[in-house]
């Protein structure tokens, strides 16, 4: 009989993660198993557990920023992938994210929009994730990462930089750039954006301080609260912040064709707005997942930066800690779950 494994699992949301000995995964076709070292937590878990996403699977094992290296290959699966970076061996060092399949052959697919998949499945919420010691992954949605990163900075660039990344290109050649909550996704980005010689306005819960400080710290040419309206008009801001009522207030801040870019998965409702504040071509859209070419760029460009990332680990155990420090706002930077031993 197969030797067991540690995982976090939540058995149903709104409820604690259980320390549990688990069955150890086996790769199938096409898949690799994972030794797991370390896996960043994010708000997307939040929303998981508290039942703020419909269907997960159930019992789940969370987590969908997960580092390790590769402890077997699978049989070789039946398709070509067209990302360069999908080959891996015993031994590589491997990144897992938040797209864990695509079917390939529906018509989101075969326009280049897998991130749309109709039957797409999703790491740490339709499949097992990085809570464990051991998973599987597709092999053709993990990354080779890039040198400059050890196991701990690299893990939050694989959904808050990923995701982060797909909602600033959406902005497209935006000069003045306004990202609404400055988190872990929005701190990732601002670090590309002032990179690439962004003018960046960076609004926060109203009163804090100490972030708006952070952000003028990094580069930021104007910081305020969320209820403020910036010094200029703005050509795009991401919202990044799950609060619906920051829509309006961004397209009131917005210049005539600007763009409103949701960075979250999940959002409280919109409130209504009034036509005039949408008039004149301005936009708004959200961002679903991601596609492979997004993290191929990302990767590629996050050690030029290079991207710098801020951490605060725990073990394995203390999930449940690290996701309450999170729900209160008490992190002191993303927070990392220290697997391997």
């Amino acid at each position: 009989m197969a030797k067991p494994m540690r995982a976090m699992v939540l058995d149903k949301p709104a409820q604690w993660l259980q320390l549990r000995d688990v069955a150890k995964p086996k790769p199938g076709r096409g898949q690799l198993l994972v030794r797991i070292s370390t896996c960043a937590v994010c708000r997307t878990d939040l929303h998981v557990v508290d039942g703020e996403l419909p269907n997960p699977k159930l019992p789940l094992i969370l987590g969908h920023q997960i580092v390790g290296r590769v402890e077997e290959v699978g049989e070789p699966a039946n398709f070509k992938s067209e990302i360069s970076n999908q080959k891996f061996a015993t031994g590589d060092r491997v990144g897992i994210p938040w797209l864990g399949w695509t079917d390939g052959e529906c018509a989101y697919c075969q326009s280049n929009r897998e991130n749309l998949c109709d039957n797409a499945r999703f790491t740490g919420y339709t499949i097992d994730g990085g809570y464990a010691e051991f998973t599987f992954a597709d092999a053709r949605f993990c990354f080779h990462l890039p040198d400059l990163y050890d196991d701990v900075a690299v893990a939050p660039l694989l959904c808050a930089g990923l995701i982060g990344y797909r909602s600033y290109r959406k902005t497209g050649n935006a000069r003045r750039l306004g990202l609404y909550g400055f988190g872990n996704a929005a701190h990732l980005i601002a670090q590309i954006a002032l990179y690439e010689g962004r003018d960046l306005f960076v609004f926060t819960r109203p009163g804090d301080s100490l972030t708006q400080q952070a952000a003028k710290e990094l580069g930021a040419v104007w910081a305020g609260g969320s209820d403020e309206m910036p010094p200029e008009k703005l050509d795009a801001a991401i919202i990044f912040a799950s609060v619906g009522s920051l829509v309006p207030a961004a397209l009131r801040a917005l210049a005539k064709g600007g763009i409103v870019v949701c960075g979250g998965i999940h959002m409280s409702d919109i409130p209504s707005f009034p036509y005039v504040d949408l008039w004149k071509e301005r936009v708004i859209t959200s961002v679903a997942n991601l596609t492979r070419r997004d993290g191929e760029e990302f990767f590629e460009i996050a050690p030029r930066v290079p991207v710098k990332t801020k951490t605060e680990t725990f073990p394995m155990e203390q999930a449940n800690t690290a996701l309450e420090k999170f729900r209160a706002g008490k992190l002191k930077g993303t927070a990392v779950l220290m697997i391997a031993e």
